[in-house]
C-alpha cells in the first residue's frame, strides 16, 4: 500500500512539473535568475570610460562606450540591464558586447549601460528615480564625449525594459531631473507593461518581490497606466516561447498607437536571454532594430 501512495505522489508531481512548464513559469523563471555572467569582451577599436557616477551610491555608475575615432553629434544608446530588479550589472556580456560591436565600432554610435541601485534595499518605484537621474545626467555630460543629448534612444532589457517603458510613457521625471525627451525607446522582451493585469493572474513569485500586494502601487508602475498621451516612437521585442510578453507589449503598444505614437512589434522565436545576448549579432534581428533606428534617426 504504501509503495502505491508514493506512486501515486510521483505521478501527481510530474503532472505538476508538466503543467508548470507548459505555462512557461519554471522556463522563465531559470531565464530571470542566471544572475552569473560573464563579463563584455570589449573589441580594441571601441574606447571605454568607465564608472562614471551619477550619485553617491555604489551602484549608481555608468559605463561610456565611443568609436575609437572622435565623433561629434552622435546618437546615444541608453541601455538599462535586467535582472528581476534584484540582480545584473551594466558590464555583463548579454548587456553591452554585441550591442556594441554592430552599433559604435560598425556605425559610429554611442551607448552607454548604467547600474542602479536595485532590490531588496532599493524599491522599484526608487529604481525607476535612479533610472531616470542617470538619463539626466548621461544628457548633461554627453557633449564632451561627442554625443548628442537630443538623439538619445532608451534601450532596456526584461525588468530594465518595464523601468525604460516608465519613462518612455510619462513626462513626470523629466523637469525634475533634467531629460530632453528621448527619440526612440526599445524594449527587450518584458512582461511587464500592464502591471495590474500581471499581478491579478497566475505569476512568478519574483513579481511579488518586486510590486507587492499594493494595487495603488501595481497602476504606479504600470506602463501601460502610466501612457496618456502621444509619446516618442516605440518598438518592443517579445519572446514568442514566453505566455505574457507578446500579450502584454501588444496592448502597451496598441494603446500607444491609439494617441498617435509610432510603434512596432517583434515577436521572435528566441528565449528571453537570446533576445538580449543576439541583439547586434543574428543578423536578421539586429537588421529590424537597425531600421527602426535608421528611421526615428532622419
Amino acid at each position: 500500500m504504501a509503495n502505491i501512495k508514493n506512486f501515486i505522489k510521483v505521478i501527481l508531481c510530474i503532472g505538476f512539473v508538466v503543467q508548470i512548464l507548459n505555462a512557461g513559469i519554471l522556463r522563465d523563471f531559470i531565464t530571470e535568475n542566471e544572475s552569473e555572467e560573464k563579463d563584455a569582451i570589449i573589441n580594441q577599436d571601441v574606447r571605454l570610460l568607465s564608472n562614471i557616477s551619477y550619485g553617491n551610491q555604489n551602484k549608481e555608475k555608468f559605463d561610456v562606450y565611443l568609436p575609437i575615432h572622435t565623433t561629434t553629434n552622435a546618437p546615444i544608446i541608453f541601455m538599462v540591464h535586467g535582472g528581476a530588479w534584484m540582480f545584473g550589472d551594466k558590464k555583463n556580456q548579454s548587456v553591452v558586447e554585441n550591442k556594441v560591436n554592430y552599433w559604435v565600432k560598425e556605425r559610429g554610435y554611442i551607448l552607454v549601460s548604467i547600474n542602479y541601485p536595485m532590490l531588496s534595499s532599493t524599491p522599484v518605484s526608487n529604481q525607476l528615480t535612479e533610472v531616470a537621474k542617470a538619463l539626466g545626467v548621461i544628457q548633461s555630460k554627453c557633449a564632451s564625449w561627442g554625443g548628442d543629448k537630443n538623439r538619445v534612444i532608451l534601450m532596456g532589457h526584461s525588468a530594465g525594459a518595464h523601468l525604460i517603458a516608465m519613462i518612455a510613457s510619462s513626462s513626470s521625471l523629466y523637469s525634475q531631473y533634467g531629460i530632453i525627451q528621448p527619440i526612440a525607446a526599445i524594449f527587450l522582451d518584458s512582461a511587464v507593461m500592464d502591471t495590474p493585469t500581471l499581478m491579478n493572474e497566475k505569476h512568478l513569485r519574483l513579481y511579488d518581490r518586486a510590486f507587492g500586494d499594493n494595487k495603488e502601487y501595481w497602476q504606479s508602475l504600470s506602463p501601460l497606466h502610466q501612457l496618456t498621451n502621444k509619446r516618442m516612437p516605440l518598438l518592443a521585442v517579445c519572446s514568442t516561447k514566453r505566455d505574457e510578453a507578446c500579450p502584454q507589449s501588444k496592448s502597451f503598444l496598441d494603446k500607444a498607437k491609439s494617441f498617435g505614437t509610432q510603434t512596432l512589434l517583434v515577436p521572435e522565436a528566441m528565449s528571453h536571454k537570446d533576445i538580449n545576448l543576439l541583439l547586434g549579432k543574428e543578423p536578421t534581428y539586429s537588421k529590424i532594430i537597425d531600421d527602426f533606428l535608421k528611421s526615428v534617426l532622419k
